[in-house]
């Protein structure tokens, strides 16, 4: 009964979770390049036909709506490797793990930002509106972005490990 209630319990918070986190990190890239959103994402999200004004909160809308199913898809993979231990112990584990996995993602941002601001032109084979303003901050952003994506996908990899690892001394179930 308990696996099967951690099981839920480890994708609902690992939806919520990446779902704070893109809200949050959206907040932090808006700051950087709003032409990022107004020109591109809010369109791409179609939350300018939600009624919503407030550029700041289609932001946090549109953070919400790109990161909830990578928590998802992470959750699942996690509850699955949650249910080799102890119930009882491995929730609080695999939470953990789940906020290791966001902190790569956070890191690899971060090298993201610099990729974007001293490796990449505006000759880069992306699309950049042509009402662009501020290009490089476009592409800084969409760096962010791309590098974040890839940070969960290695960040899965280092939070199955810390959770294996923060684990072993659960004994692994019998059933």
């Amino acid at each position: 009964m308990f696996k099967i209630l951690n099981f839920f319990l480890i994708i609902i918070s690992s939806i919520l979770i990446a779902g704070i986190y893109g809200i949050l990190h959206d907040q932090i890239t808006y700051t950087i390049s709003p032409e990022y959103y107004t020109l591109y994402k809010f369109e791409q999200f179609g939350v300018n036909q939600w009624g919503v004004s407030n550029e700041r909160i289609k932001a946090g809308i549109v953070g919400f709506l790109a990161t909830w199913w990578v928590g998802y898809y992470l959750g699942i993979i996690y509850a699955f490797v949650s249910l080799f231990f102890k119930s009882k112990e491995i929730l609080k584990i695999t939470i953990k793990s789940i906020f290791f996995n966001l902190l790569t993602a956070l890191v690899f941002g971060f090298l993201g930002f610099l990729w974007g601001f001293f490796f990449v032109d505006d000759k880069i084979d992306w699309y950049i509106p042509a009402n662009t303003r501020h290009v490089q901050d476009f592409i800084n952003v969409g760096s962010i972005h791309n590098f974040g994506y890839l940070g969960g996908v290695v960040g899965l990899f280092i939070g199955i490990y810390c959770l294996v690892k923060n684990a072993k001394n659960v004994s692994i179930s019998k059933n």
